[in-house]
């Protein structure tokens, strides 16, 4: 315990803030921040046996097993604790995570915020009354016993879904985790609380407006999707490809310019977490959880490192 990575690396890391934050993918400031966010949450107390973990040590090996994505058994040998103990660690702390941050960092949007987004789409994308792009990412993991092919998809291989919706600042809107991914997007879209409320229209968007500058007939706020998306009032996708005329051509390339928003958003949270870049080897509801934190870690520091963020989205925007 006196020779592992939080005892030896940790505070040399701190001398070296380059260093530090390509190890933890944030700086000291974000990361003190965030650990006296969940510090009262994470702290345990020792006993007459052993010393607790730190809620700094929890973090840190949190933090690292989602930049690297690296197995327990290697962590095991990094951090000098049973494996048993890391598992633990990792569940309770991307839970606390996500419990702390999801209702500041993704908060369920209202009008205001539905607005705010639409006004950035306009301005990124020039597709005005778009409120966000949805879509969804397989995560991989590993087989879980006795399923079946309830979690093989087309791609042949063994996933969940994240479905989310996002914004033109790459940010995370809403999400709906752990669907199974023999199901199409449209189906999970369609069965996922979000996929209801817009539906259903319970989803709060603002009414009907004619178009900036026109005098033209209320139009509703959309959002946007590719071709396997069921259209609704509140959801546009693609003409079909065939025997376009130049004005439903535009239409498609402005559409589609606004969706990307989403697959960039899925990009760029796997380029800073590389446990999304392997197949997990966890049970489903862990990884549930897994996915959670890597999502609202996302939003969080979209929010407090932007400058940082930008790059990583450029390099992004270039791979693609």
């Amino acid at each position: 315990m006196t020779e592992g990575a939080f005892e030896v690396l940790y505070r040399e890391l701190q001398k070296y803030p380059e260093k530090f934050n390509n190890y933890f993918r944030m700086n000291m400031d974000t990361f003190d921040e965030l650990l006296d966010r969940v510090s009262p949450s994470l702290a345990r107390m020792d006993t007459s046996f052993r010393r607790c973990v730190s809620p700094t040590e929890r973090l840190m090996l949190t933090i690292r097993f989602l930049a690297t994505g690296d197995s327990f058994t290697s962590l095991r040998y990094h951090f000098r604790l049973g494996i048993s103990t890391i598992s633990a660690i990792v569940k309770e702390t991307c839970k606390v995570l996500w419990d702390e941050l999801h209702d500041e960092f993704i908060p369920t949007p209202n009008q205001q915020r539905w607005l705010q987004i639409e006004q950035k789409f306009c301005e990124v994308c020039q597709f005005p009354h778009c409120v966000g792009a949805v879509d969804g990412k397989s995560i991989r993991i590993i087989k879980p016993p006795g399923t079946g092919s309830k979690f093989f998809n087309c791609k042949k291989y063994f996933s969940i879904v994240l479905m989310a919706i996002a914004d033109a600042e790459y940010r995370f809107v809403a999400v709906d985790i752990g669907a199974y991914s023999r199901t199409n997007d449209s189906m999970i879209f369609k069965n996922s609380f979000m996929g209801r409320s817009v539906y259903n229209r319970r989803f709060d968007f603002p009414p009907p407006e004619p178009m900036p500058g026109t005098n033209g007939p209320p139009l509703p706020y959309v959002l946007v999707g590719d071709e396997a998306f069921q259209m609704a009032g509140n959801l546009l996708k693609p003409y079909s490809s065939r025997g376009l005329d130049a004005t439903k051509r535009n239409f498609n390339y402005r559409l589609t310019r606004a969706r990307r928003m989403v697959e960039c958003t899925f990009g760029i949270l796997v380029s800073k977490w590389r446990v999304f870049a392997k197949p997990i080897q966890m049970k489903t509801e862990t990884v549930d959880e897994v996915v959670k934190c890597g999502v609202v870690l996302h939003n969080f520091l979209r929010t407090k490192e932007p400058a940082i963020e930008r790059m990583i989205e450029d390099s992004q925007m270039t791979s693609i």
